[in-house]
């Protein structure tokens, strides 16, 4: 197994930290891991970017030119990657603000309003959060607990209701997909809203 997947968006949303919290919870589940962040010199309010790998076997490079999934949580970034994506692949956009569409039709999108389900929580700052419970609700890449452990250590768990609030948003994110999974919605009969 060697699954490739790209996160990007504008530097603040919290795209590295997502990237960074997949690839700490895939070493806590046994996995081989590489970890790849780009940045503009900017940060918050220019682009980022970070590449992750998964694989039960060493990856021999941490370069993913045609990816299993990817993130999308801004405009810009979706014009940028979208051709990367390998065909059958899946594209996760934060619906909230994007409102292009993808010009793919051999991938799958799911639309998740992450800042808006963020926002209704309290918590504006957690769409990453909420985002990443959906796409590994699709992606089983890493379990749940696993994860939200792995989100605490990077966090720090010092402050209890912020590791409360990101298990909320990490369910609604988790929860939103699970049910479009269990009612037969597919990405490929039409986009998940």
């Amino acid at each position: 197994m060697l699954v490739k997947t790209i996160f990007c968006g504008f530097g603040g949303q919290g795209v590295l930290m997502m990237g960074h919290s997949l690839a700490h919870g895939a070493m806590m589940e046994g996995y081989q891991v590489t970890y790849l962040p780009a940045y503009g010199a900017e940060v918050r309010g220019g682009t980022a970017n970070c590449t992750v790998a998964v694989g039960d076997e060493e990856i021999a490079s941490p370069i993913a030119s045609e990816p299993n999934y990817l993130v999308v949580m801004n405009t810009p970034s979706l014009y940028t990657f979208q051709n990367r994506v390998a065909p059958g692949g899946s594209l996760f956009l934060n619906s909230s603000i994007i409102e292009a569409r993808p010009s793919r039709k051999d991938v799958d999108v799911y639309e998740i309003p992450c800042i808006e389900i963020a926002e209704k929580m309290g918590n504006p700052r957690a769409a990453n959060v909420v985002m990443m419970g959906a796409f590994l609700k699709k992606t089983a890449l890493v379990s749940p607990e696993v994860y939200l452990k792995s989100l605490e250590t990077i966090m720090g768990s010092k402050k209890k209701m912020i590791a409360d609030a990101n298990r909320a948003a990490f369910a609604a994110g988790y929860e939103l997909l699970k049910e479009y999974m269990e009612n037969g919605c597919q990405a490929n009969l039409g986009t998940i809203r």
